[in-house]
């Protein structure tokens, strides 16, 4: 059995960055043994490995990809991601219209996201549906964002070991070894966006989590919100006080954000499941002001987070009052009805 196995099954020493490069090697080169990538998926979802392996994790992925091409970055500089770790309650696709609101106001949007793990339907599920392809390079996505202030990036941005791993796993199903790399996902995405916004589900994955994102702060001086609450939602919800820790690359800091006091309406998370049998018709409802209140208020809490993130504004208030503009106004309809076009001109 490979050492670096071995060691993440009997959490008796860390596994270092050589470690890993020795393990990703044997990956690529079909050296390991069969049942391996199995045990260590599986040991990884059932225990979060401690801060030497994850920071040596994190550090052996990065350096095995490519990145954009030096020069090519300058839309990206206030852009900013927002991507949730899965799991937690059933609701509509909140983050992906939040981008989209976010975007309408004027603060550029790349978002990365998967398809469905735990939720009937993940981001690149409801694109799919909305007829907008996600990127295929950073060229594409640099240009669509130069365009349309937002995009949609497709699995390129993730490491190529995540593909090997789950080939490595078969017959069985990575959906059901990997809730370990679902929930490191929105760290291993690499995108040079200046701020990120994420969610957690599970609160027993959150120090780990915290653990990756100050790892990743300090790595790229991307902004890395980490967000929370007691109805273990991976988005901000506006029905109930969210804490999110909040990490630069020199240091960081913690703060609540209570609905109330913001002044979004009472709900519940009834208001924010999926209505009706076409996600579509009900995406687009929420997206021109035709969704439930705690649909809206939900939206706007996590597209004002994006502007306050990426500093677009620093006034909670005014980003929120923005938000709920575009959606009544049409603006966020608009730039959905732009993309829909553009992706369907290009098809």
């Amino acid at each position: 059995m490979h050492d670096a196995v071995a060691a993440v099954i009997g959490q008796d020493r860390p596994v270092d960055l050589p470690l890993w490069r020795s393990f990703w090697d044997g990956l690529h080169e079909g050296g390991l043994r069969r049942g391996e990538a199995v045990a260590l998926l599986a040991s990884l979802s059932t225990a979060m490995p401690g801060r030497t392996t994850l920071t040596a994790l994190l550090d052996s992925l990065a350096e095995r990809r490519p990145g954009p091409a030096a020069g090519g970055t300058g839309a990206f500089d206030r852009a900013v991601n927002i991507v949730g770790t899965g799991g937690g309650p059933r609701t509509f696709n909140v983050s992906t219209a939040a981008a989209l609101v976010a975007a309408a106001m004027g603060t550029p949007v790349v978002k990365t996201g998967s398809r469905a793990y735990t939720s009937s339907m993940g981001s690149l599920d409801l694109l799919d549906h909305l007829g907008i392809p996600p990127t295929r390079s950073y060229e594409e996505t640099h240009e669509l964002l130069e365009h349309c202030n937002i995009a949609f990036a497709g699995y390129f941005v993730y490491p190529a070991e995540l593909a090997l791993l789950a080939r490595a796993v078969l017959p069985l199903d990575i959906r059901g070894l990997g809730r370990f790399v679902n929930a490191l996902g929105p760290f291993l995405a690499d995108m040079p966006v200046s701020a990120q916004v994420t969610g957690v589900a599970d609160a027993r994955l959150a120090p780990g989590l915290r653990t990756a994102a100050a790892h990743v702060a300090r790595g790229t001086g991307r902004r890395v919100w980490l967000a929370g609450n007691d109805l273990g939602a991976d988005e901000l919800l506006a029905c109930t006080p969210n804490r999110v820790h909040a990490y630069e690359a020199d240091g960081e800091d913690e703060f609540t954000l209570d609905a109330a006091l913001l002044g979004l309406r009472p709900g519940t998370l009834e208001g924010l499941r999926p209505r009706g049998s076409d996600p579509v018709a009900y995406f687009t409802a929420v997206l021109g002001g035709e969704g439930t209140p705690e649909a809206e208020d939900t939206v706007c809490l996590n597209a004002a987070a994006l502007a306050v993130a990426g500093r677009a504004t620093s006034d909670w208030h005014e980003a929120l009052r923005g938000a709920r503009a575009v959606i009544h106004d049409g603006g966020a309809l608009a730039l959905l009805r732009r993309l829909r076009t553009r992706a369907a001109v290009h098809a």
